[in-house]
């Protein structure tokens, strides 16, 4: 049976590290936006752009891919319940096991880790202010014991 694969985290917190290593070692379909974002549109801006790509062209491969038996990872972040859901539950309609990983580090670690890849910007990435983070923890709903017990497996990193 399939997975769907879900990390969940804020910039920094490692979910494109952790979503390649997962690639690799369970020979998964990685499905990164920033990376095709940057490719389609020369930019990475969280626009209209975005959401048609991860919940129209990406959950329409992901979800081909999981009917094929080919596990899937969504290194898309997914800050509030109700996007987590959505994909657990479509995941779930298809036959598929469902597994999120919260990747939870503390401001200080999250703001190192923007600063030093601001120094030095990979492809496919963007500038982050320590502001910007700021203001996205305001956004980010962490999941609850609760809601991460709705999953078939569940991991929590908090460095």
């Amino acid at each position: 049976m399939a997975v769907l694969v879900l990390l969940v985290g804020l910039p920094g917190a490692g979910k494109t590290f952790w979503s390649r290593r997962l690639e690799e070692e369970r020979d998964a379909l990685r499905l990164t936006p920033d990376e095709w974002m940057q490719a389609l549109f020369n930019t990475n801006e969280v626009d209209g752009r975005r959401w048609v790509l991860e919940s129209e062209m990406f959950w329409g491969v992901a979800a081909r891919m999981l009917v094929l038996g080919v596990d899937v990872i969504l290194d898309y972040g997914c800050w509030s319940m109700e996007e987590r859901d959505l994909f657990r539950t479509r995941a779930h309609e298809l036959g598929a096991t469902t597994e999120i990983i919260l990747l939870n580090p503390p401001f200080d670690v999250l703001w190192e880790r923007i600063d030093k890849r601001n120094a030095n910007l990979p492809p496919g990435t963007f500038r982050i202010t320590r502001d910007e983070l700021l203001e996205y923890q305001t956004k980010f709903e962490v999941p609850t014991a609760e809601e991460l017990g709705r999953w078939d497996r569940q991991r929590v990193v908090t460095d």
